[in-house]
């Protein structure tokens, strides 16, 4: 695996302001993401876990440049792409492509399935047009469906055909980073396999880098190579997929993992109860995010932040407990 990112970003966040009154005044900001930091290489999978409104969607959103940063950096293959306008950012689209949530609403229902995918080929004229429909046709059948679903409409897909087409629109300009934003998480289980190990033999044939975002901990852990734990904005650790399930280390990590069900209906986890609700991002508590819920608080918890940090087998983790 090549040692140089072929996304990083660093210091990134995003707020957005909240407004009141009649002149619309801004009287306060949701700190939807706070400060987050980390990079992936060709052939990577890093995966982004944690509760709704934790930030991970947005990181997403931020990296493709669909919403401008408010602080911090993004680079795409050592250059910076932060705050490009959309006819700059242009260039750069071809590099990193998106798969959606919802199949259903990220296609265009008045397009047959071959205009879905040949649409990216026509807007950036990087094949002729005497070309594109064989492109087509090779990459509708390089995600598993026939040269006939070029001439269907989207309603007349499955909700896993739906997401293979979504795929292949993805892939159609060579890209060599996908967001992911939970890709299988409106589809039955038994087709959210197949779709993953899709993803999974296309990373390997391409040499994709994938940030996927997921609250699923069942789906991260087939996929990724690196997990990120988001909470409120920040990621609290990041370590390899068997170190984070084998022994995870910030307590919220431990929550986690000990609430994901297992296979194994005999099999036992040790239980980490967390209670109360997840704060506000427009006021989170001061020092560390998480020591309103966390049962291992201590008093430098509730005034310090702790630093996301190198431990001493090589992961990252922001928690005073660790120190």
């Amino acid at each position: 695996m090549s040692a140089e990112p072929v996304l990083a970003v660093e210091g990134l966040k995003k707020h957005f302001p909240v407004e009141k009154g009649v002149l619309r005044r801004v009287v306060a900001h949701v700190k939807a993401v706070d400060g987050v930091s980390f990079a992936i290489r060709p052939g990577e999978t890093l995966c982004l876990v944690g509760e709704s409104g934790c930030g991970k969607s947005t990181v997403g959103k931020l990296a493709m440049g669909l919403i401008p940063a408010t602080a911090g950096t993004i680079r795409l293959h050592g250059t910076d792409i932060t705050g490009l306008s959309r006819t700059q950012m242009q260039p750069w689209r071809k590099r990193i492509q998106m798969v959606f949530q919802d199949p259903s609403a990220s296609l265009n229902p008045r397009l047959t399935a071959g205009a879905v995918v040949s649409e990216p080929l026509e807007n950036f004229g990087d094949i002729p047009a005497s070309e594109r429909s064989d492109r087509t046709v090779a990459l509708l059948k390089k995600v598993g469906l026939s040269s006939d679903a070029m001439h269907k409409y989207p309603f007349e897909f499955s909700g896993g055909q739906k997401q293979r087409l979504g795929i292949a629109r993805a892939l159609a300009l060579n890209p060599s980073v996908i967001v992911a934003d939970e890709p299988v998480s409106a589809l039955d289980v038994s087709v959210q396999a197949q779709v993953l190990n899709l993803m999974m033999d296309l990373q390997e044939e391409f040499g994709l880098a994938y940030l996927f975002v997921s609250h699923d901990l069942g789906v991260v852990e087939h996929i990724g190579h690196r997990i990120a734990v988001m909470y409120l904005g920040r990621i609290v650790e990041v370590a390899d997929r068997d170190a984070i399930f084998a022994n995870p280390r910030h307590p919220y990590t431990r929550a986690l993992i000990s609430a994901a069900p297992l296979p194994d209906p005999r099999a036992r986890r040790e239980k980490l109860v967390i209670e109360g609700d997840v704060p506000s991002p427009q006021n989170p508590p001061p020092g560390c995010h998480f020591h309103t819920r966390c049962p291992f608080a201590v008093a430098r918890c509730r005034v310090d932040s702790p630093a996301l940090r190198t431990l001493k087998d090589g992961r990252l983790a922001a928690c005073h407990l660790e120190d």
